[in-house]
């Protein structure tokens, strides 16, 4: 089930022709009787001489046709390809080979590279590695064999997932089996005037951002890595995230060390494109995680989100306006927006 599309945010992206909301919604033009996306370059009509309706077939019901110059139709076609080809790409255990993913969905390799990256933030691949590593991560948690658990998650041999997935955990695969053994983790508690902020670091980068907790709840989420006070690089970054929490401008080369199933990573990806100060709803960031049909799942991967602020799910709210859930309190989120709208 989606969310009911918002009136006023569809008119404002449509006035804006922001391409990042084709295939969200069509505006049905009420002299011209045709249907828009809403990046068509055609003059804007007055808002109350249009109608706006959640997909074309909805239009097309209402007596309306697709306009020729912006062919709204064909975006439709092209959020479903990307979603099936993501399905395909997460219920397969061996790699699919571009060309097969293309013509699996009706369109040509190098189309559908462009059209999966721009609909993703990755492509077909990178969404295909982070996947493996994911189920990598879950399989080295509970296989006794690194070696088994590597062949489980659907790698050909233990050194492609050296080449692909140790870099993207920051962990190596014996650490992830023990828990993050090994592994040193840096933490402090910052004071922010919206409470005390536990930051916490990596080798690799930023791991944790949490309102309300502390060592002790670090140690539960890692419990055989070392943790450890902050030193001066740890320093740095918590002055940087707090900075953030007081209104400062978003500091996009953080270096951040974060895991998640490959539809919850491009969640938090997706995130980190919305503007401070701006607000999407949750089916429009699935939608622009590339799983426009799982806009629940968008909420559940806001709600995993293991670092506040910085990857900004408080910029997320239902589609009627109103706040929604967060996980470090709805004061938090209301005043973390307010902040960034001056």
């Amino acid at each position: 089930m989606t969310e009911p599309i918002d009136p006023d945010a569809a008119w404002a992206a449509f006035l804006a022709r922001d391409r990042r909301a084709d295939g969200r919604f069509v505006v049905a033009v009420h002299s011209t009787g045709i249907y828009c996306r809403a990046s068509c370059p055609a003059r804007r009509p007055a808002r109350d001489r249009v109608s706006i309706f959640a997909d074309p077939a909805g239009a097309r019901a209402a007596g309306y046709r697709a306009c020729r110059r912006c062919t709204p139709d064909s975006v439709a076609r092209d959020t479903a390809a990307v979603a099936e080809a993501a399905r395909r790409i997460e219920e397969s255990a061996d790699a699919i080979p571009l060309a097969d993913l293309a013509a699996g969905v009706g369109y040509s390799p190098h189309h559908f590279q462009r059209l999966f990256t721009r609909a993703t933030g990755v492509s077909p691949a990178a969404y295909a590695r982070a996947l493996r590593a994911a189920r990598a991560a879950d399989h080295l948690q509970q296989e006794p064999s690194v070696t088994h658990a590597l062949y489980e998650a659907g790698y050909a041999a233990p050194s492609r997932f050296y080449a692909d997935a140790a870099p993207r955990l920051g962990m190596t695969p014996s650490a992830w089996a023990r828990g993050g053994a090994r592994v040193t983790i840096r933490w402090t508690v910052a004071a922010t005037s919206l409470g005390p902020l536990l930051i916490a670091a990596t080798d690799t980068g930023l791991c944790r951002i949490a309102f309300d907790e502390d060592a002790a709840t670090l140690a539960t989420r890692f419990p055989q890595a070392t943790i450890a006070p902050a030193d001066a690089r740890l320093a740095a970054l918590a002055a940087a995230v707090v900075a953030e929490v007081e209104g400062a401008a978003p500091d996009p080369a953080l270096p951040l060390d974060v895991r998640g199933t490959a539809f919850q990573e491009a969640v938090w990806q997706a995130l980190r494109t919305i503007p401070a100060g701006e607000t999407r709803s949750y089916a429009q960031l699935a939608a622009a995680a590339g799983r426009p049909e799982a806009s629940r799942a968008a909420g559940s991967a806001c709600g995993a989100n293991p670092l506040a602020v910085i990857v900004p799910c408080h910029r997320v709210t239902r589609a009627d306006g109103s706040p929604g859930g967060y996980a470090w309190g709805t004061d938090r989120k209301r005043a973390l927006l307010d902040r960034e709208r001056g």
